[in-house]
């Protein structure tokens, strides 16, 4: 597997992409005065809020307060991952992106174009085939698919036969290795090849970036097996891509839920009675990757299953992955469908309207959760409730800290009749002994940004990275007494680190970080102080001297006050301050 990108090449296509042009390209802008504007991307509105600054290469919406690099802007408007976003940038620049190994750029990546190049061709030569086949056609049409939905998926059809794409992709040894690793051939004992598709519908699966990286094949009458995949390869790993992701972010600008169900035949129908947010988790149960993936695109997802032994025992399975993932602001339900029903039969039988009726009535993670516990308990009995308790810190450990998980605990609480403070104290000891203890105890200092002066520091410095080479700021604001200065050090040293980054790249630094929405904010930041860039360099001198000035003389009150000595170094700083 690849390693880290590494953070120059990072700061390097930031700076060489222009996040006017990028979002131009998806939103068109209008120039007003120094910035562009345009209607939100991210919310309804009919006067423009959304800003886009080429100086500063930040965008922020005075209206949703949505706001970014032009890395954070593709992930939010085309709901891609960082690594997506950033191969996307890298896509447009025409550059390749390296990955470390071991600390050492890794140039020995196999290169993957071949693979992608072979499977759109497949891909277009069973489109084709679909075309001249009365019989596919006419299967199709049976099962309620229309012509445009097909083309909406590029569905195809491969022929009965043993040798349709050798025939035509693999004149070459270079196109005969290519088949041979995405898994469109099979490779025999005797050095003897055929098709691994024949006489079947063909659903092409592709990636965020709408590359197919795999199929999926229906076979038309009765056989074994039913549906088949393509086997895993350098493209194709089953358990991280979800079938019908890519079309619903091409057909949903804003993706307010998605239902997950288990065929591919589930995903088209559904999308052609008007419910385009489906995805197949391609036969296997739902990875805690793939719910990890679909959180990333939505706040919402809905598990669909039959409602029989076998749909309930993949539902527990997904609920099961899901607590790992599941956060504040998440939701997750469950529907399950009458036994031998799935979405594809469902919808067409009773439309779209009442099918989403299901979808808004399905039940809850919690209710699933306990409903199930309860249904393997006694809970007339204290053995019977000690089972459910056991069973259910067993799950609850699982989860992240969140408001959801104490509600968790207060309902399983009165179930079981045990004390709320009891069962926390059950399964925070149970964490300790998972996860390594951390020293959390107290705030750390120099964690918030208060003070106005250092606000400002921050905003200019972020805003203009060059002050770093003609302004150092002292080597005590790492360990400072005053909120904020530590964090301007550490801008001063990633710069430092990094003489040509640019504001946006900085920014960068800090996604996920504590400090990233503050130091977003201050991107933005204007003030007398931002916006006079004809004396933006004395401001900046001036504002160091003075908090550095304030921070010594606050930190030596504070050792006064509490009775504490000062080293000989102290005392003659601190005689020299009270002389200023």
């Amino acid at each position: 597997m690849a390693g880290l990108i590494p953070q120059n090449f990072i700061d390097d296509l930031i700076s060489r992409s222009d996040i006017v042009e990028v979002i131009n390209t998806r939103v068109p802008l209008k120039r007003k005065g120094k910035e562009f504007t345009a209607c939100c991307p991210f919310h309804n509105e009919k006067t423009p809020s959304f800003t886009v600054s080429e100086n500063k290469q930040f965008f922020y919406c005075f209206g949703c307060h949505a706001k970014g690099n032009v890395i954070g802007f593709l992930m939010d408007y085309e709901h891609l991952s960082y690594v997506d976003a950033i191969e996307s940038l890298a896509a447009d620049a025409h550059l390749d992106v390296p990955h470390e190994d071991n600390g050492r750029t890794n140039r020995n990546t196999e290169d993957k174009q071949p693979l992608y190049d072979i499977l759109r061709q497949a891909s277009e030569l069973f489109q084709q085939q679909l075309k001249s086949s009365e019989r596919a056609v006419e299967y199709l049409k049976k099962r309620g698919l229309s012509g445009e939905i097909a083309k909406q998926f590029k569905i195809g059809y491969a022929p009965d036969g043993w040798d349709f794409l050798i025939s035509r992709l693999g004149k070459s040894k270079d196109h005969l290795h290519a088949l041979s690793k995405t898994g469109l051939i099979v490779n025999k004992e005797n050095n003897k090849t055929y098709d691994r598709f024949r006489d079947r519908i063909i659903f092409p699966i592709t990636d965020q970036r709408g590359r197919i990286i795999g199929f999926g094949g229906r076979i038309l009458d009765q056989g074994e097996p039913k549906y088949l995949n393509s086997p895993e390869n350098t493209v194709f790993h089953k358990g991280f891509e979800l079938y019908g992701l890519y079309e619903t972010k091409q057909a949903l600008r804003k993706i307010e839920r998605i239902i997950v169900v288990e065929g591919y035949m589930d995903v088209v129908a559904l999308a052609q009675n008007g419910i385009n947010y489906a995805v197949a988790s391609l036969g296997t149960a739902t990875t805690t990757e793939q719910i990890h993936k679909t959180f990333r695109t939505t706040h919402e997802i809905i598990f669909c299953y039959d409602g029989d032994n076998a749909g309930k025992k993949a539902a527990w399975r997904a609920l099961e992955n899901t607590l790992s993932v599941i956060r504040d602001g998440m939701i997750a339900k469950f529907l399950f469908l009458p036994e031998k029903e799935d979405p594809d039969t469902m919808v067409r039988k009773e439309g779209k309207d009442a099918f989403e009726q299901r979808i808004k009535d399905a039940t809850t993670l919690s209710e699933f959760l306990f409903e199930h516990l309860k249904a393997e308990a006694d809970l007339n009995t204290k053995e019977g409730k000690a089972q459910l308790a056991s069973k259910a810190k067993k799950l609850i450990e699982k989860m992240h800290n969140s408001l959801f998980k104490d509600l968790l605990i207060e309902e399983l609480s009165s179930l079981v009749g045990l004390s709320q403070q009891h069962l926390e104290s059950k399964i925070s000891s149970a964490d300790k002994l998972n996860v390594p203890a951390q020293k959390t105890a107290k705030p750390i200092r120099g964690q918030q940004v208060q003070n106005n002066k250092t606000r400002i520091a921050i905003a200019l410095l972020l805003q203009n990275p060059a002050l770093a080479s003609q302004h150092k700021v002292p080597d005590n604001f790492k360990q400072a007494f005053t909120k904020g200065l530590p964090l301007l050090y550490e801008l001063q040293k990633i710069i430092e680190s990094n003489s040509e980054i640019s504001s946006a790249a900085l920014l960068e630094r800090f996604r996920d970080n504590e400090h990233e929405k503050a130091l977003q904010l201050l991107s933005m930041l204007q003030t007398p102080e931002t916006e006079n860039t004809d004396n933006i360099s004395e401001v900046y001198r001036s504002l160091i001297e003075r908090l550095h000035y304030e921070d010594r003389e606050e930190y030596f009150h504070h050792k006064i006050e509490n009775n504490e000595l000062l080293t000989d170094e102290e005392q003659k700083e601190y005689l020299e301050l009270c002389t200023k």
